[in-house]
């Protein structure tokens, strides 16, 4: 780690309710998953993050990396996100993606 704070949201209900407390601050990274587990999937937070820039109210966001074992999902995510404004990198099978086995929000 790099020394900043980390957060990990693991299900799409938990990343909406985390990145609604990041409305009005600085979020240098934001790491996107396509598929969660069961049927979840990412999109439920790409759709806040769509709505807040058609409200001309994105988030400052940094870079959003989308990682992925779905390549279509990811490039779709990106699509959407590039489309509105947001930094989008695709780091889809990369070996530098790794994963936080910390606490996470539920």
């Amino acid at each position: 780690m790099d020394g900043r704070s980390v957060e990990v949201a693991r299900t799409s209900a938990a990343g909406v309710e985390l990145l609604g407390r990041y409305w009005d601050r600085r979020l240098d990274e934001l790491w996107l998953d396509h598929d969660l587990g069961g049927d979840d999937t990412i999109w439920p937070v790409v759709e806040v993050l769509e709505r807040a820039a058609f409200e001309e109210r994105r988030f400052d966001i940094g870079v959003v990396n989308v990682h992925s074992a779905n390549p279509g999902g990811a490039a779709r995510i990106a699509q959407v996100l590039r489309h509105w404004g947001y930094r989008v990198r695709v780091a889809s099978g990369s070996t530098a993606v790794g994963y936080l086995d910390g606490p996470a929000a539920s």
